[in-house]
């Protein structure tokens, strides 16, 4: 880096910030950023320190000072650990299409967080390289101790020619009668009718997506006093190369006539480090000529009112090219850091490396030491005594003639073949141990001494607890790593929120089109990672597997099918999983013909006994009007019988005379009573005629 005097007065009149952003009252200048990045220097480089030092031994480039014809190898002991751990870690991320699982918080947003879901893992899968950033994600993170993933939005538009339509309006005709169509006020209809097509040149989108980075643990540093908290970072300045053609196809950068691209160069910014595999090459011509762009997010107090809000700078050399507000929605830094083995209150985490160095020492020194044991060792040599031989038979026994040798030498102490010498023990005992110390210390089981049946144990009890130490060892690992993923997702949400045009057209499959609305892309939604180790998922599938052997043909088979696609997500075989979950088992048409007779037997039966019951509800009806009968007619019978035993008891007791008597006295009466009746009306009438006369 160019260390500016920040006491002298510097020309700042090409890049004075009121020039890029004159809104406001107090922005911050090239020195103030210049003054944090040289601040953080001291720790970036204590970091950058460590990092090279865990790489040195990961790369097993130790320097053994040996004598001439000494070994100096050095075995990669942290590299197999690695490498064992690389496949381990990222067949996880790798293993499914669908990485993102988000959960709505609220019933009302599950349509939206669905869709977040579909949007985030055809991003994944369709606009990323999606192996090769978890390769390095994966790798970065075991051979460095920490990831930096800087999460950004690529935008880029071009001018294309592209057909259009010729529109003219006319007067709708009734196709039947040839006359124009009228309205309800009588007025002519018109429509729009295409007359043709015309070229036109109009802008295009080529590419609107996220865009996933693996910063260079060189070319980044944070806020020191960030306490291990990203988030409580107050800057991040990310370093990266660049050229005009690049910076003016971005669209972002202004100020650029002000940069010197002639005397800039990659070579005058030292404390960057060059990721190109050939240093010496550059471009000479302006327009691609790399140079170093140094990218400031932080927080200022841009309105001088003692609130700071989140902006963004760059700048190349002494001139600023960029300074806006954070044009993210989150309005954070827009890094993600992951720790493969974290340290406390620091934002950096640790490799296996730092683990397993001093045994990688000690097993380099100890092989060293064989293999010079063996190297100086006459192997494959033969020696004669100089006696035992005279000069003809020693020059037959060079040629691999048949030989004589002298009479008084014994051959088994005239001829002596040189071997290797025997290793001791020890040496393979102390290697023995330093390859368990190093695998114990990082949970690899790299099986120093070969693949085998005995590599984890020689009991089922033994290796199924080697088994669960592996995998939590590696879950734990797994959860730091998913977790940085749901930090990536959430901050691509909240980016599709903003950027994504309104009616975006997202292929999933070849077939489907699911039309994301941008306001729905912008709540808070809980992100869930679909992963697990291969164990893990081995376990689930076997406990599956036990529940459906256990419940065999008692389950209805809707259940049966959920448990046998979840075994096959479980197994890596999603198409499988698919296919068993939209199977809906075809009827046997000598079956089914046989269930629809029973049906009809059935629906026979329920007629038949329905018209019984109606049967029977008649009979009930003629058998109570019987019974009625039979009751008037024994109440007849009874009264008849009352009636004979009356008249007899009273012609016995003489009732039935004295009422025969009465009523013959009563009929006399009667008698005698009319004829009295006579007489006197006969008495009445003579005395009226009497009167009459006189």
């Amino acid at each position: 880096m160019n260390d500016i005097d920040l006491d002298k007065d510097v020309d700042q009149t090409a890049t004075d910030p009121i020039d890029l952003q004159p809104d406001w009252a107090n922005p911050p200048s090239l020195e103030d950023l210049k003054r944090d990045y040289k601040a953080a220097q001291v720790a970036h480089q204590v970091h950058t320190m460590e990092v090279d030092a865990w790489l040195d031994i990961l790369g097993a480039k130790q320097v053994i000072k040996a004598k001439t014809g000494r070994s100096k190898l050095v075995p990669k002991v942290a590299r197999k650990q690695a490498e064992w751990r690389y496949a381990a870690l990222s067949e996880p991320f790798l293993s499914t299409d669908d990485l993102f699982n988000t959960a709505p918080n609220t019933f009302e947003d599950k349509k939206t967080a669905e869709q977040n879901g579909q949007v985030l893992n055809y991003q994944l899968n369709n606009r990323i390289d999606k192996v090769s950033f978890i390769d390095e994600y994966i790798r970065t993170a075991v051979d460095e101790g920490t990831v930096v993933v800087r999460v950004d939005w690529e935008f880029e538009e071009a001018v294309r020619t592209v057909w259009v339509d010729i529109t003219e309006t006319q007067v709708a005709v009734d196709p039947a009668t040839g006359q124009p169509v009228l309205d309800e006020q009588g007025q002519p209809v018109t429509q729009e009718v295409k007359t043709g097509q015309k070229q036109v040149k109009k802008k295009v989108t080529i590419k609107n997506q996220p865009v996933l980075t693996i910063c260079d643990y060189n070319n980044v540093m944070f806020d020191p006093t960030a306490k291990g908290n990203i988030n409580k970072a107050e800057f991040g300045i990310y370093s990266f190369e660049t050229s005009l053609s690049e910076l003016k196809k971005d669209g972002r950068y202004k100020n650029l006539d002000n940069v010197n691209f002639e005397s800039a160069s990659i070579l005058s910014e030292p404390d960057y480090k060059v990721n190109a595999s050939d240093p010496s090459f550059a471009f000479k011509d302006k327009a691609r000529k790399k140079v170093i762009a140094h990218e400031y997010w932080g927080y200022w107090d841009i309105d001088g009112e003692g609130e700071v809000t989140a902006f963004v700078a760059t700048w190349i050399g002494d001139t600023l090219i960029r300074l806006e507000e954070n044009p993210y929605p989150d309005k954070k830094i827009p890094f993600v850091l992951v720790q493969y083995l974290p340290r406390r209150k620091n934002l950096y985490g640790e490799p296996d490396a730092e683990l397993i160095e001093d045994n990688q020492k000690i097993i380099g020194a100890v092989t060293r030491g064989v293999i010079d044991l063996l190297g100086r060792s006459a192997n494959g040599q033969q020696g004669t005594r100089k006696d035992a031989l005279d000069v003809t038979n020693a020059r037959k026994f060079e040629r691999g003639d048949d030989y004589k040798f002298n009479a008084n030498v014994d051959p088994k102490q005239a001829f002596h073949d040189g071997v290797y010498p025997e290793i001791p023990r020890s040496a393979l005992e102390v290697l023995t141990m330093q390859h368990n110390d190093a695998e114990a210390l990082t949970g690899v089981k790299s099986f120093s001494q070969g693949i085998s049946g005995q590599a984890l144990g020689s009991t089922a009890t033994g290796i199924r607890s080697a088994l669960d130490a592996t995998s939590k060892r590696e879950l734990g690992i797994l959860r730091r790593f998913s977790n940085g993923f749901t930090q990536i997702g959430r901050k691509i949400i909240s980016m599709n929120s903003e950027f994504l045009d309104d009616e975006e057209i997202i292929r999933i499959t070849n077939e489907d089109l699911v039309t994301i609305n941008r306001n729905d892309l912008g709540g808070e939604y809980d992100i869930k990672l679909t992963i697990s180790t291969a164990e893990a998922d081995e376990q689930k599938a076997s406990e599956l597997s036990f529940m459906l052997q256990t419940t065999g043909n008692t389950l209805p088979f809707p259940m049966t099918q959920m448990l046998l696609s979840d075994m096959a997500k479980l197994r890596k075989m999603p198409d499988l999983a698919q296919r068993i979950i939209e199977f809906e088992p075809q009827p046997d048409p000598l079956e089914q013909k046989r269930a629809e007779l029973e049906i009809a037997l059935l629906q026979a039966q329920v007629a038949n006994e329905t018209a019984k019951g109606r049967e029977n509800e008649v009979d009930v009806g003629l058998k109570t009007a019987k019974t009625a009968v039979e009751k008037a007619k024994a109440r007849s019978m009874h009264s008849g019988a009352d009636i004979t035993d009356l008249d007899f008891l009273e012609k016995e007791s003489g009732v039935d005379n004295a009422r025969d008597q009465a009523a013959e006295d009563l009929k006399h009466a009667r008698t005698m009573e009319s004829k009295e009746h006579d007489r006197l009306k006969e008495l009445d009438k003579i005395a009226l005629t009497g009167l009459n006369k006189q």
